[in-house]
Order: C-alpha cells, then sequence, then structure tokens
C-alpha cells in the first residue's frame, strides 16, 4: 500500500519551526517527491539529484508554503521546475556539477522563468502531443516505447513529436 501525504497537521506545525516536524515532514514527503522525479526526470540520476534538491527546498521554504494542504502541488512544482532545469542544461552541454560553476542569483532567476515559460508551452499544447513530447524528451524514453505505450505507430508518434517540438518553439520565440 502507497503511503498518504504527511498530515496537514504535521505540515502547519513545520511551517511554525518546530524542527521535528520539519524533518518527519521531509521523511514523509520522500517516497512522494522521489516518485515525481522519476516519472519527470529524463535519467535516474537527475531524478535523484532533483528529488533530492526539492527536499532541501522543503526544508529551507517550509514557512513560504501558503496553505498546509498544497504540499503535493508545491512539491511537484519544484521537482518540475528542478527536471526541466537539469533537462535544459543537459541539452545545452553545460552541465555545471562537471564545471565546478556557480550559478548567480540573476541566472538562477533567469533559468526559472525560462523554465515557466517552457512549462507553459508544454502545457498549451494539445493532450496527445504532450505526451508524446513529455514521455519521448522530457522522460527520455525510446522512440518505439513511447508509440507502443500510447498505442501508435512508430510514424504516427514521430509526426506528433514533430508538431509539438514546433509548437513549443514557435511559442518560446521573442
Amino acid at each position: 500500500m502507497e503511503s498518504e501525504w504527511p498530515r496537514e497537521s504535521l505540515v502547519a506545525a513545520a511551517q511554525s519551526g518546530d524542527a521535528d516536524a520539519i524533518a518527519a515532514l521531509v521523511s514523509g514527503s520522500h517516497p512522494h517527491v522521489q516518485r515525481f522525479a522519476r516519472s519527470l526526470c529524463a535519467s535516474p540520476e537527475d531524478a535523484e539529484d532533483s528529488a533530492q534538491e526539492a527536499l532541501i527546498i522543503l526544508y529551507r521554504k517550509i514557512g513560504t508554503l501558503r496553505a498546509t494542504g498544497a504540499l503535493a502541488s508545491w512539491m511537484f512544482r519544484i521537482v518540475r521546475n528542478e527536471c526541466l532545469r537539469r533537462a535544459r542544461r543537459a541539452v545545452r552541454g553545460d552541465d555545471l556539477a562537471m564545471s565546478g560553476a556557480v550559478i548567480s542569483a540573476e541566472d538562477d532567476a533567469l533559468e526559472r522563468l525560462e523554465a515557466r515559460r517552457v512549462a507553459a508551452a508544454i502545457a498549451e499544447l494539445p493532450a496527445d502531443q504532450r505526451r508524446v513530447l513529455i514521455m519521448r524528451d522530457i522522460q527520455g524514453h525510446p522512440g518505439r516505447a513511447v508509440a507502443d505505450a500510447l498505442g501508435l505507430s512508430t510514424a504516427a508518434m514521430k509526426s506528433r513529436l514533430h508538431r509539438a517540438r514546433a509548437t513549443v518553439r514557435e511559442s518560446l520565440l521573442p
């Protein structure tokens, strides 16, 4: 049986600064955050890194969560943004972990704004194109596996993927 998200009373206690509640909240959220990351990130390594980053953000910023019942959606957004950020870096080929570079606050803010633009562009796609794009480009599944999972021929999957990429590219142009 899958565990539930931590209770709202625990979230409220963590928001008020109770160190034990914060620790319990982070550990109780961990399996859910990992599941989100595995479903959204392109590689197991990115999923693990994104999950860890999301839990660090939860630990540091639980006081900024406005509604105690919104923990799951808040964590999903954090994990999604981390996965998108890592995917963009992989596409650009600038893996900062290997280069030892440090991101400035300004660059980090710009990256987050860009992640929101990309996520919004993807969200605007028709559902059939969005599913193909996410499975192929974000989750990194092989084309044949995507086609099989969606009950499509490889040619149909490639056509939808091409249309989705073109639409996202157009919507991101200045």
